[in-house]
C-alpha cells in the first residue's frame, strides 16, 4: 500500500521509535500527527520530520495517561483530517527494575498508565477515524518482555503482555472491517528506554548495552513502515525484532 498522502498518527513522537517513525513515514510523503508530553521536544520531532519531506505536519501535546487530553487531541486532529491511515500506539516505557516486594506504586502506575490504559484511550478515540476497507492500521509497539518475564520486570512485563492480547482482542473485534491489528515487539533498543527505566542513571542504562550491537530506533522504524505499507488484503499479526547478538530475551552475546 502506497503511503503518500495517508494520515499516520504517532503517539510518543518526541523521541525513541516514535521520533523515528516520524520521520520515516516523512520520508513516505505521508501526513503526520504526532502527539507527546514534552512540548520542545515534540516541536524539534515535527521539525526533522518536516525536513525529512513529509506531506504535512502538524503536532500538538498529549499525554495518554489522561482521559481528557486524549479527547483534547483527537479534538484538534479533527479539525484537521476527517480521517486517520495509520494509528501507531507508541507511547510507554519502563520504570524502575525492582522486584515486586520493594516496587513503587508510582512506577506501576506509571507504566499501566502509558502502555495499557494510554493504548485502549487512544484507540477508542481513532477508531471512527479509520476508514474500513482501505488499508487502515492499528500498529501496537509492544515488546519482547511480553512474551517472558525478568526479575524486576513484573509490572513492565505484565503491561506488555496485555498490549498482546489487547491487539489480538482488537483483531477479533474489527475483523470484517478491512482495519489491520498487529503489534511490532522488539527486543534491545538503545533509545531513552533506559535512561528511564534508571531515572537518569547513564552509567547502568550504558552498561545494558556495553558489548553489544543493538537495535536502533531507526530499524524499529523501518519495521513500522513495511508493515503499513503492505497490501490491504495482508496483516502482519505480530513482528518480533531482536538484534542479532540477542538469541533470547536472557542470551545475549557481548563482545567485552
Amino acid at each position: 500500500m502506497k503511503l503518500a498522502g495517508r494520515w499516520i498518527l504517532v503517539t510518543g513522537a518526541s523521541s525513541g521509535f516514535g521520533a523515528a517513525a516520524a520521520r520515516r513515514f516523512a520520508g513516505e510523503e505521508s501526513h503526520l500527527l504526532l502527539g507527546a508530553r514534552r512540548d520542545e521536544r515534540l516541536a524539534e520531532s515535527a521539525a526533522a520530520a518536516r525536513a525529512a519531506g513529509a506531506a504535512s505536519v502538524h503536532h500538538h501535546s498529549l499525554d495518554v495517561g489522561r482521559t481528557a487530553s486524549v479527547e483534547a487531541f483527537l479534538d484538534w486532529a479533527r479539525s484537521l483530517t476527517p480521517r486517520i491511515d495509520v494509528l501507531i500506539n507508541n507511547a510507554g516505557g519502563a520504570h524502575g527494575l525492582d522486584p515486586v516486594a520493594t516496587a513503587r506504586d508510582e512506577d506501576w502506575e506509571a507504566m499501566v498508565q502509558s502502555n495499557f490504559l494510554g493504548l485502549l484511550r487512544m484507540t477508542r478515540a481513532v477508531l471512527p477515524l479509520l476508514p474500513h476497507h482501505d488499508g487502515a492500521w492499528i500498529l501496537n509497539v509492544g515488546s519482547i518482555a511480553g512474551h517472558r518475564g525478568y526479575e524486576g520486570g513484573a509490572a513492565y512485563c505484565g503491561v506488555k503482555a496485555g498490549v498482546r492480547l489487547i491487539t489480538e482482542s482488537l483483531r477479533l473485534e474489527l475483523n470484517g472491517t478491512g482495519i489491520r491489528v498487529g503489534s511490532i515487539d522488539p527486543g534491545m533498543a538503545e533509545t531513552e528506554f533506559s535512561d528511564v527505566r534508571f531515572k537518569g542513571d547513564t552509567t547502568r542504562a550504558a552498561a545494558v548495552y556495553r558489548g553489544v550491537l543493538p537495535l536502533t530506533a531507526d530499524d524499529v522504524a523501518d519495521s513500522m513502515v513495511w508493515m503499513a505499507s503492505r497490501p490491504p488484503h495482508v496483516c502482519v499479526d505480530e513482528l518480533i525484532l531482536k538484534p542479532t547478538d540477542q538469541a533470547a530475551f536472557h542470551k545475549v552475546h557481548r563482545r567485552t
